[in-house]
């Protein structure tokens, strides 16, 4: 037997390998010894003492081969005639579509808990559980929860098990991770310092992305339907493509906690999502901004905060009208919180919890609007054909594409007249009639003679 003591971990939490991190396994093989699914409430409740978690030695023989009989002795050939050890290429033809989708997932977006994979792919979570359980068993996905020194475990949560790697790495004719190195990024992952973060940016999306859950478009008869959440970035793919060289030896790159595509009656808005937990001070959150006026960000989406709570937003909105002191950011900006009636919203962040920030504009949000209400901003992008290798990306473009380089190359338009400076207060912020035309303020002079210079490169 293994015991696991999460009271010995800093800060006073432990991490229980629900599939063999505990018995140093990457693959996601081992079994606890109860079912997650057993229980309805089994991701809502922790039964057991928080610092002790029990479970069954394994076998490790085979845990990483695709052998469904691991305790078969090496050496001896198994069903079919193949060897214990060698490698099963008919595992990823007994993966379902969703399964191959939920892998591509977890390869780009690193960890997601039960109730998101059940949110995006399936109708309830109970039915999420036993399909995650089986998928464990297989070895393409590893699981693992964080116990609480107070008792109780947090949600389990999933990564790309070490045979769900070396699929994906056959699909995309990449080199197969090492095992040893594979088990070690999992075991970083699981107290990785910034996973609570990382599961916020993931369930922002994960709730935009639950209203294009197949199953229930195929349960409503809308099963094709392309609306919604048509692109999903993480920050590692939004920092290699939003870039931009500015001369001199100098560069700008916005590193967004993600970047998305929402499609809704006609309208396309596109975003990059600042996922603010308080952790960091005002003054950090606004410096931020400064790669953002240095790229031309109003030519890809508007800026998104999505912040804890409501008194949060209010100081977040007082500390950007300091931070530009009247003058125009030069891109769009909205706010959010995330307590209270405003995420609480039926349709999520989808839904009219989004107030517009101008720097002429007051600390409190006067009016909410819908995701789909927001700006149109970013380039109108033809639908790729969905598959599962770049799942919720219908609407994604390339960066070696004219437009797209063409986009980011061009020096942002200045005014053309400084006359326009006065008569502020006759200008409305948003118009119904055309919710496109977004009053903008002007930029300040000596802004514009350093933006000059940004841009002569």
């Amino acid at each position: 037997m293994i015991v696991v003591d999460g009271a010995n971990r800093a800060g006073g939490r432990g991490v229980v390998g629900a599939d063999g991190l505990a018995s140093r396994s990457a693959s996601g093989s081992a079994r606890p010894r109860r079912s997650e699914s057993a229980d309805q409430n089994a991701e809502a409740t922790g039964t057991q003492p928080a610092g002790q978690r029990w479970y069954r030695r394994e076998r490790t023989d085979g845990r990483l081969r695709s052998d469904p009989h691991p305790s078969a002795p090496r050496g001896r050939a198994g069903r079919g005639g193949r060897r214990a050890g060698e490698p099963d290429a008919g595992l990823w033809f007994r993966l379902v579509d969703r399964d191959r989708r939920l892998l591509a997932l977890l390869a780009e977006h690193k960890v997601l808990t039960t109730n998101q994979i059940a949110a995006i792919e399936f109708l309830s979570v109970r039915r999420a559980q036993d399909r995650l359980r089986h998928l464990r068993e297989l070895g393409v996905v590893f699981a693992f929860r964080e116990s609480y020194l107070r008792g109780g475990t947090s949600q389990t949560r999933y990564a790309l098990g070490y045979l769900g790697a070396r699929l994906i790495a056959g699909q995309r004719a990449e080199r197969p991770p090492a095992p040893k190195a594979y088990t070690e990024r999992l075991e970083r992952l699981a107290l990785w310092p910034k996973l609570d973060h990382q599961l916020g940016v993931n369930d922002f999306f994960c709730a935009l992305a639950a209203h294009r859950n197949p199953a229930r478009l195929r349960e409503t008869g809308r099963e094709g339907e392309v609306s919604g959440l048509t692109q999903w970035w993480s920050e590692k793919r939004c920092t290699e493509f939003f870039w931009k060289y500015l001369g001199g030896g100098r560069e700008t790159r916005l590193c967004p906690d993600g970047y998305g595509c929402w499609e809704e009656s006609g309208r396309v808005v596109r975003f990059f999502l600042e996922h603010d937990t308080g952790t960091e001070s005002l003054v950090k959150v606004t410096g931020k901004l400064d790669d953002y006026g240095a790229f031309p960000t109003d030519a890809f989406g508007v800026l998104l905060f999505s912040v804890h709570s409501t008194r949060r937003e209010i100081a977040l909105r007082a500390a950007l009208r300091r931070a530009f002191a009247g003058f125009d950011p030069g891109f769009v900006i909205a706010t959010a919180a995330r307590d209270g009636n405003t995420f609480g919203h039926a349709d999520g962040p989808a839904g009219q919890v989004w107030g517009l920030w101008t720097p002429q504009g007051g600390d409190n949000v006067p009016r909410r609007y819908r995701l789909a209400e927001l700006p149109q901003r970013g380039p109108s992008v033809e639908h790729s054909a969905s598959n599962t290798d770049q799942p919720l990306n219908e609407a994604v473009f390339d960066r070696m594409d004219p437009e797209m380089s063409r986009r980011i190359n061009t020096p942002q338009p200045e005014p053309a007249d400084p006359a326009a400076y006065d008569d502020l207060d006759d200008v409305a912020l948003y118009d119904d009639a055309d919710d496109d035309d977004v009053y903008r303020a002007p930029a300040r002079p000596d802004a514009l003679r350093s933006r000059r210079t940004r841009w002569a490169a």
